[in-house]
């Protein structure tokens, strides 16, 4: 017959395992998420000509996508590479574009424009939640391509930097300054 005390001994043992399944999600080490979004398109769409109407004005050209900063990201708590661009549409609306990003996969990854100046090694890791920061969501994945669309109230003179973190642990996965496109 099993005791009481082993019976208690075993429920706890099951209960801090599966507390920390939970917490470190250790299985999101071996799966990686793969996003590949494109730029928007510079032009919107447009509806096919109706046949009766007279023919169009000569289009007039409309301004692509035009890159205001850029960044690379560097390597903080996990190994982390790819770039950041900030990315003038179209319609005049901003995203943030992470290109080829490469970085572990983690539990509850947020992408953040910060305040923070970016340091190297573990002095950068904690730094980017003590000042002014916008959060951009969920990052959508740990490899690939993606847009993060911008508050129009961003300011790029005060969001000077980028941090892929990890918001369960208060820690920068890999950060990027933003410098003004030339």
């Amino acid at each position: 017959m099993t005791s009481p005390v082993a019976i208690g001994a075993l429920v706890l043992v099951l209960a801090a395992v599966g507390f920390g399944l939970y917490w470190f999600q250790p299985w999101k080490l071996w799966a990686d998420q793969t996003v590949n979004e494109a730029v928007p398109p510079a032009t919107p769409s447009t509806p096919p000509a109706d046949p009766s109407a007279p023919p169009p004005a000569k289009p007039s050209r409309q301004a692509g996508p035009e890159t205001l900063a850029t960044g690379t990201l560097i390597s903080h708590e996990h190994a982390t590479t790819g770039t950041v661009r900030v990315v003038k549409l179209a319609d005049g609306s901003r995203i943030l574009r992470l290109e080829n990003l490469d970085t572990s996969n983690g539990p509850d990854l947020k992408v953040w424009v910060t305040d923070a100046p970016v340091r190297e090694g573990k002095a950068g890791w904690h730094v980017f939640d003590d000042g002014a920061y916008v959060s951009l969501g969920d990052l959508k994945g740990n490899k690939g391509d993606q847009n993060y669309e911008l508050p129009d109230a961003f300011d790029p003179n005060t969001y000077t930097s980028v941090t892929i973190w990890c918001d369960r642990f208060d820690v920068s996965f890999g950060a990027a300054t933003l410098t003004a496109a030339s």
